[in-house]
């Protein structure tokens, strides 16, 4: 069984002689260039990216110097023991020891946690701390011996961690909770933008490692809890709630990082379910989530169902995995590919059981928003996008849920009043037959945020192509019907339903208040 080391530093910000050494540790990654831009300059983009999916040989081969960074690459992200003369011209190695960073081994030291660089949103030098093993990759990456069984493990930064940073509105809040905070790094992108933050947690040594990230980051530190879901928060409310669960659908809890403990995807509907009651009003809940789709079920109506009452969502389905698929994956992910074949074809039926017990046919995997807004006509939105899309995606989803407010209240009559501006970096497509004298159909596309397409008549193309928020729709409206040769009466009455799908998917901009 592969493990992880029960000793983690001891760092404590309540303490100013600890609070300081670990300002002097963070002073010689940056002097060392220990930064995201100074380990792609050293490591070239092959061995970089090699490191994501736990190849380690690219990365030694680069790092056979005695630079400082080199120095610190081999400790904190290979595991490799240094001398300790080695380590001394990279870092302060009493104050390391002092505090558990790094345990002497003979004349040599070696790290005791993972330390990856991570770079901020406006290029902040950070450091996400993790087990051994777990700061790249994955569990599966995992090679090192330790003391404890793996299920107890603290994950570092991955593509799902990412991807809900990413996501995460960007707006100043008061109060933000990352329940399941694992090493820290929602609290730690949550700190840029909150005036308080709480992190929750299963695993208390969770709890230990993300304090470690904030600490080490130079951010605020956070209120940390233990335990499971909203239990460790009462009945405290939020104006940001953020999650990236153990959200595995999984036969059994083996590891805490990724399997929630409960039937199904019912990990995922309880956390939706029960965020409206830990919101203030506007307040978000980000999650990312799987769920399963069932045998004689629509997906989407299962998700929607999650919707607490009050809030509005927009669920986006990025990925859906046949669970075959899905089953080897987390084999993979747990280490099982290199068990016996038999104790492995045996775990392989226990998720095969699993699903057939459930009737699950595949998972879906994607992103869960919800704000609360008190409407009595919610807006929710599911839908499937596996495309590209740019992120960062917190504007865009604010903008999202800004729309939906605006169509929410605007009638027809409203919206032809209104005055509208084409979204920046939209371009027109006309697809048909070389030589054809017309289009077959023209698309609209983004090139910014979620990377949308959808196609549009001449008359939507051609509305769309002259807002500037000068004139109001209607007129718009006008000036093509009388171009057409078409009755206006009956242009205004059939146009506003493509103008809302156009509004909603944000190719279209309301101008309000500006004319």
């Amino acid at each position: 069984m592969v493990g992880v080391s029960t000793h983690l530093p001891t760092t404590d910000v309540r303490d100013p002689a600890s609070r300081a050494r670990t300002d002097r540790l963070r002073e010689a990654l940056l002097a060392a260039g220990f930064t995201a831009d100074g380990l792609l300059e050293l490591l070239g983009a092959p061995a970089y990216a090699a490191l994501a999916r736990s190849e380690t040989v690219p990365a030694l081969r680069a790092t056979r110097g005695d630079s400082p960074l080199e120095t610190l690459v081999r400790l904190f992200l290979l595991q490799r023991p240094v001398a300790r003369a080695r380590a001394e011209a990279a870092l302060p190695v009493a104050d390391c020891l002092a505090d558990g960073w790094l345990v002497a081994d003979g004349d040599a030291v070696r790290a005791q946690v993972d330390v990856r660089p991570y770079g901020g949103p406006e290029g902040q030098d950070w450091w996400v701390v993790s087990d051994p093993g777990c700061a790249v990759g994955g569990a599966g990456g995992i090679r090192g011996a330790g003391e404890t069984d793996r299920s107890a493990l603290v994950l570092g930064v991955g593509g799902a961690s990412t991807t809900l940073a990413g996501i995460t509105v960007p707006t100043p809040v008061g109060r933000a909770l990352d329940l399941g905070t694992g090493s820290g790094i929602q609290a730690l992108h949550a700190s840029r933008h909150a005036t308080h933050v709480t992190a929750t947690d299963l695993n208390p040594r969770a709890l230990r490692i993300a304090a470690l990230t904030l600490a080490l980051s130079g951010a605020a530190p956070a209120e940390l809890r233990e335990g499971s879901l909203f239990e460790p928060v009462g009945e405290e409310t939020y104006d940001l709630i953020v999650s990236n669960p153990p959200f595995v659908i999984s036969p059994g809890a083996r590891l805490t990082y990724r399997d929630g403990g409960m039937g199904g995807d019912d990990l995922c509907r309880t956390l939706v379910q029960q965020a409206a009651a830990h919101l203030n009003d506007g307040g978000y809940c980000q999650l990312l989530a799987n769920w399963q789709h069932v045998e004689g079920e629509e997906w989407a109506d299962r998700v929607r169902s999650w919707v607490p009452r009050g809030c509005d969502a927009w669920v986006v389905q990025r990925e859906v995995q046949d669970i075959t698929q899905y089953a080897e994956l987390w084999l993979r992910d747990g280490g099982d590919h290199r068990a016996a074949p038999e104790e492995y074809a045996a775990r392989y039926d226990a998720w095969l059981d699993e699903f057939e017990a459930r009737g699950t046919r595949a998972v879906g995997f994607g992103w869960i928003t919800l704000r609360k807004s008190g409407a009595d006509d919610p807006s929710v939105i599911v839908e499937e996008w596996p495309h590209p899309v740019e992120q960062p995606l917190g504007e865009t989803v604010v903008g999202h849920f800004a729309r939906q407010d605006y169509l929410r209240r605007t009638d027809d009559a409203a919206l032809l009043a209104g005055h509208f501006r084409l979204a920046g970096e939209v371009v027109q497509e006309q697809v048909g037959l070389p030589g054809a004298e017309d289009p077959e159909h023209v698309v609209l596309r983004q090139n910014r945020g979620m990377r949308r397409a959808t196609k549009v008549d001449t008359v939507g193309a051609g509305f769309a192509g002259v807002c500037d928020g000068s004139l109001p729709a209607g007129r718009i409206l006008d000036a093509i019907a009388q171009l057409m040769g078409e009755d206006p009466v009956l242009l205004r009455d059939r146009t506003p339903e493509a103008i809302r799908m156009l509004v909603e998917q944000g190719f279209l901009e309301p101008v309000e208040g500006e004319r």
